[in-house]
Parts: C-alpha cells; structure tokens; sequence
C-alpha cells in the first residue's frame, strides 16, 4: 500500500512539474514516462485539480491544463511618494511570497530590492507597477517602470551607436549610470539567480536562464515603453544567492573580479565577427575585471582580425587579466589559437 501511494505522488509530481511547458499533452506526457494508461493519468489529474493545485481550461481538443495560483497581485506605486524599496519589500512583497526556504527567501529580497531600486533611482519615470504571481511550484514578480527604457538610457550614458549593444555591457557586469551611488552589480548578480531573468525595453529583449552560461537577445517586433524586469524562481530551488556571489567574487574584500562575456551578443543580426573594431566593441570594460572567460556558445566562426585583437593585442596589453575561453566551435578555435601562437611569437 505504501509503494502503490508513493507512486501515486511520483506521478502527481511529475504532473505539476511538466504542466507548465506541456500545458495541453502532459497527459501523453506522463502516461509514457510511467507506462501507464491515460484513464490512469485522468485519475490523478482530477485529484490535482480536486486539491486546487491544477487548473482546467477549455474542452476536447483545446482542453489543457495550468498550475493553480495560490497568490495573485498588483500594485501600481507613484515614484513621487518618497518610495524605499525594503519598506515595499517589508509590508507588500514578504507576506505575499508567504512561507518559503531561507535560501529562496534571500534571492527574492535580493533581487526584488536591487530591481525596484532600479526604478526608483534610474528609470527617469512616474508610476512603477508590480506584479506578482505564486503557484505551488513557481513564484514570478515583474516590475514595470514608464521612464525612458533601460538600453536607451545606458546606450546615452555610453555613447553607444546601437541600443542593442546596451545588453552586452550589461552581461558584463560593473555597469551604472550613476557610478557615484552604485556598484552596477545588481542586474548582473539578480539574472544569474533567477531561474528565469527577462529584462524588455525599447525594442530590445534581453533573457538569462540559470541553466544556460550565456544572455541572449532579440530584437522586440513592438515598441516598449519603459522597461519591464520579469523574474522567476522555484519555490524548494536548493540554490543560494551566495553560490552565485562566489562564482564571480574573490580575495579578502569579496571583489567582483571574475565574469562571463557572451561573445555573440557582439553581432547583430546575421553579421559575422570578423573586424577589430567589433573585438573592440567586445573588451570594452572587461579591464575591470581579473578574470574574464569569453563564451563563445552560437558563434560559428570569428575572423583573423577579431580573434587576433582579442587573443593577442589585447591580451599582450593586459598580461595581469586571466583570459579563458568555453564553449568555442572548431573553427572558432582553431582561430583563437593562430593568434595564441603569434601572441608567443611576439
């Protein structure tokens, strides 16, 4: 009896886990991950929705499934009112989040504060709105903000010739507008925890996913107004905000010294990185850092030029920068070392 019910709740598991990206065929879905019947699976999905952890919407063939939100709110907030983002945290967020892992806990005060402050201090705006939304296995927040748009402000602090290169040096780390008053961590360390981290401006989209080393861009078809920071977490994630800290943090001062460049968000569209002007483009600000590890995931191929300003120049510049790199495509690599060997030439 005790392995026929422990089954039973693998099964109702496996359900709530897959509802979210096989909203209409997770049935199918767990039938075959279980072998068992899809009147079997109908058993336990009436159970779900009995216990009000699964939603059903439509009927026969547009019949699918949602997880159940234990939580929905929003809240529009005037910039005008003198806000402070742990006040907001303390008495609107906190309680709403409602009982969760210490550990979860922190990457939600973490994040939420940094992302709030954001608008508060940067956004140039009026109104903030958020929202939030908690099922029984996620927890997702978006901050709206109706200023200037975050790539268009820092494409302006800059001097940059596209808003597209705003989402590279932000991946980078250790950029603000406002260096007097922040450190410009905070967007670099709150996508890094997420497990899903969206920032939308302008027309641009940014997205980072924890378990993917690299940011990744599109172009957004519709003007944005504004910007709109959209965070998720799982509810029982075993990750830390400190893990996070330390991949990126060393020495007795707990520096930032150490991050990770996507070096695709380099090109635009279907260009190739080919120029000196485009690996110039790439090092901007990484001489803030000692250890920089360019990951060069959905590049095929990079030109003489580039790789030998990268590789070569830039590193017989820098001799005191520990320059690494992951993920490289055979031609890509083959490249970088042509340029590793004349760098020793040199």
């Amino acid at each position: 009896m005790v392995s026929i019910r422990k089954r039973g709740e693998e099964i109702r598991e496996f359900i709530l886990d897959n509802v979210q990206h096989h909203p209409k065929d997770v049935g199918n879905l767990t039938a075959s991950a279980f072998g068992i019947t899809r009147q079997a699976v109908n058993k336990h999905i009436r159970l779900l929705i009995e216990q009000k952890v699964l939603l059903e919407r439509g009927s026969t063939r547009n019949k699918h499934y949602l997880l159940c939100p234990q939580e929905e709110w929003e809240r529009i907030y005037d910039i005008s009112d003198r806000l402070e983002e742990h006040q907001v945290w303390n008495d609107d967020i906190a309680p709403r989040i409602g009982k969760l892992p210490d550990n979860v806990l922190d990457i939600w005060h973490y994040g939420f504060t940094e992302m709030f402050n954001n608008a508060i201090e940067h956004s140039s705006g009026k109104q903030i709105v958020v929202r939030l939304e908690k099922t029984s296995l996620t927890t997702r927040i978006a901050v709206y903000d109706d200023g200037e748009g975050i790539f268009v402000k820092i494409q302006k602090a800059l001097l940059l010739a596209d808003e597209r290169h705003s989402v590279l040096e932000l991946s980078k780390g250790k950029l603000t507008t406002d260096p007097a008053n922040h450190t410009g961590e905070g967007i670099f360390f709150s996508s890094r925890m997420f497990d899903d981290y969206t920032i939308l401006s302008g027309n641009v989209y940014f997205s980072h996913k924890f378990d993917e080393i690299e940011d990744w861009i599109l172009e957004n078809r519709r003007m944005q107004s504004g910007t709109a920071v959209l965070m998720a977490l799982n509810n029982n994630t075993a990750r830390r905000a400190k893990q996070v800290f330390d991949s990126y943090t060393s020495g007795e001062d707990y520096g930032f010294t150490k991050t990770v460049v996507p070096v695709r968000l380099a090109q635009y569209g279907y260009e190739k990185l080919v120029s000196r002007s485009q690996a110039k483009r790439l090092l901007a600000r990484i001489d803030r850092f000692k250890v920089v590890i360019f990951d060069f995931e959905g590049v095929d191929t990079i030109g003489q030029s580039f790789a030998d300003e990268v590789f070569r120049v830039f590193r017989r510049n820098h001799n005191d920068i520990s320059m690494l790199h992951v993920n490289s495509a055979p031609e890509v690599e083959q490249m970088i070392r042509r340029a590793l060997s004349h760098s020793l030439d040199a």
